[in-house]
């Protein structure tokens, strides 16, 4: 991964809640969390956690659909998120370590989800490790499981040291993302697990930022998921109060961007996001609808290239940038500057039009189009596009999905121009206007026709719920995440956010009947958030003994706090958790 967020620097430590929450509002509310969670874990564990791991949802701000066509995108994190408290849970002593790990067991403090136990077995010590994982159903512990299974391939493989045998641990898990809602919350799951069985096996150490996107792109994988990277780089490294730029190729590359801000707050974004309580679960319905799309994609980029003369090789797969890159003999491993990838998605963008009957129009190809069209033969194509992946579709829309992906790659670029722009306006200072949000909010509004029209990733909800949005007064509105269900995104002036959610509510059927608690877990105002931390440790020192709360942050500074200078604000948060000093 690049180093444009500092991706290669280690994962630091810090001392308290003020370095992930920026107002003492939040931090208030969200220390009753923390402390509620150790408690609950000491009570069904009987001892406290050692360590507790944060992993945020994110919001995409636009750019749907194209990280996994290696396109750039932009997310933010979320100030909701998944903790896990955790502790080792020692090892059975006749247990063989080179044949099994120690067994994990995994708890939800939401009823709802059924706790688990596991281990993970190898046959003999040159085998890979095994951890069935059902990727035909929804269940919370397969992304835990996920989690582990790439901690043990990577850290206790064959090569490793024959005894070091993976540390048995307690979770106890808690979260604000609601699931299935477009906000990564399965995304958050895998980093807030992974960072857990690092933790306790003491290899956080041994990776890097981007090493951690790396690996929990790969754990998601694991579930059924083919992602993209967008999710697990947003969790991982934002930085509060900015966007991220983050690009796949040549490498995983993340650039901070500012948000226009304004000094009047009619002209102060702010985004809304809403709830259309339509579940959508990418893992269940993956084979007609998530992977499919990556499929169609893939080959589209095939199709589309071979037209355009671009050399392919018969075992390659290309994404649509990688064409884009070849067909404009970009040499290997050079990034596209912002303005050249513009023009060359401008004129690819054309070409598509051009070869709209190639790619199957809007009604698509069948089975045997689609492998005539590719240049394959049927046994190759399905060992290049099938075989890694189960999809089920008559027609594949190669047209339209082509289409969408370069359009709202484009989208991207034109978005990040703008907040660029308004930052530099005066002089280095933000000077956001109406027209500013115009820009971006129309910007938002043909990503969520694109969305729902060429890349019909929408549903009928979605479609209501950015109309009833826009009606309330958002510049813009579109859906957020994968889609067919889950959540929209909303630009909203500063000063109109209580009247647009109450216009929501009086508009949304669904809302109507809700209370003020009831809405505020469906429809609520965020601005970007840090990223995933690591890692809370309570410690023990003599003279004065201090319980001492030890947070690594993926996105913080080193700060160590003596028991004699915790100020302000780190006295408030501090206090909050329970740093007890004795004599």
């Amino acid at each position: 991964m690049s180093n444009g967020t500092d991706a290669h620097a280690p994962i630091p430590t810090v001392t308290s809640l003020d370095e992930i929450y920026d107002n003492v509002e939040t931090i208030s509310a969200q220390s009753g969390r923390w402390n509620n969670l150790i408690d609950e874990f000491e009570k069904r564990f009987g001892r406290k956690p050692t360590h507790i791991a944060r992993a945020p949802g994110r919001v995409n701000l636009i750019g749907e659909h194209i990280d996994y066509a290696l396109f750039g995108v932009l997310p933010a994190a979320i100030e909701r998120d998944i903790l896990i408290a955790v502790a080792p849970s020692g090892t059975s002593d006749s247990a063989d370590a080179t044949k099994s790990s120690g067994p994990i067991q995994a708890q939800n403090l939401d009823e709802r989800f059924q706790p688990h136990e596991f281990t993970a077995e190898r046959h003999d010590e040159t085998s890979e490790w095994h951890l069935p994982i059902d990727k035909t159903k929804l269940a919370w512990g397969s992304y835990v499981k996920a989690g582990y299974f790439g901690v043990l391939n990577r850290f206790f493989h064959h090569t490793s040291k024959e005894l070091e045998r993976p540390q048995g641990v307690d979770l106890l898990v808690t979260g604000s993302v609601p699931s299935g809602a477009g906000l990564s919350s399965s995304a958050a799951m895998v980093v807030a697990s992974t960072l857990s069985f690092l933790v306790i096996n003491d290899k956080l150490h041994e990776l890097t930022k981007g090493n951690l996107v790396e690996l929990t792109m790969e754990n998601e994988k694991r579930v059924g998921v083919n992602s993209g990277g967008m999710d697990q780089a947003a969790s991982v490294i934002s930085m509060t109060n900015e966007a991220l730029h983050v690009t796949f190729h040549p490498n995983l590359h993340a650039e901070a961007i500012a948000l226009p801000k304004s000094s009047s707050p009619d002209f102060n974004p702010v985004f809304v996001i809403a709830n259309s309580l339509v579940v959508s679960d990418k893992v269940v319905s993956a084979k007609t609808q998530y992977n499919l799309r990556v499929v169609e994609t893939l080959v589209a980029a095939r199709v589309l290239g071979r037209s355009l003369h671009v050399q392919i090789g018969p075992e390659e797969k290309p994404t649509l940038k990688e064409i884009l890159d070849r067909w404009l003999n970009v040499q290997h491993g050079t990034v596209l500057g912002p303005d050249d990838l513009k023009d060359g998605l401008i004129r690819l963008i054309r070409e598509t039009e051009s070869l709209k009957d190639t790619l199957g129009a809007d009604d698509g190809l069948t089975l045997e189009g689609l492998i005539h069209a590719s240049g394959l033969g049927p046994r190759e194509f399905r060992d290049v596009y099938l075989s890694w992946i189960e999809v089920d579709a008559t027609h594949f829309k190669l047209y339209k999905r082509a289409k969408h992906v370069l359009s709202e790659a484009l989208r991207v670029l034109q978005f990040r121009d703008i907040c660029i722009a308004s930052t530099q306006a005066a002089e280095g200072e933000s000077n956001a206007s109406a027209d500013t949000l115009e820009r971006l909010g129309t910007l938002m509004n043909e990503s969520h026709l694109s969305c729902a029209e060429l890349f019909e990733c929408s549903c009928p909800e979605l479609d209501e719920l950015t109309s009833v949005a826009r009606g309330a007064g958002a510049y813009g509105s579109r859906l957020t995440g994968a889609g067919w269900g889950g959540c929209t995104v909303s630009l909203v002036s500063e000063t109109n956010v209580d009247s647009f959610i109450q216009k929501l509510k009086e508009a949304y059927t669904p809302y109507r009947a809700m209370d003020d608690d009831q809405l505020r877990e469906v429809v609520f105002a965020t601005k970007p958030g840090g990223g995933a931390c690591g890692e809370l440790v309570i410690q023990t020192q003599c003279s004065p003994v201090i319980e001492r709360l030890c947070l690594f942050s993926v996105q913080a500074r080193l700060r160590w706090h003596a028991a004699g200078a915790l100020y302000e604000p780190a006295l408030i948060v501090l206090t909050a958790l329970r740093i007890f000093v004795t004599t």
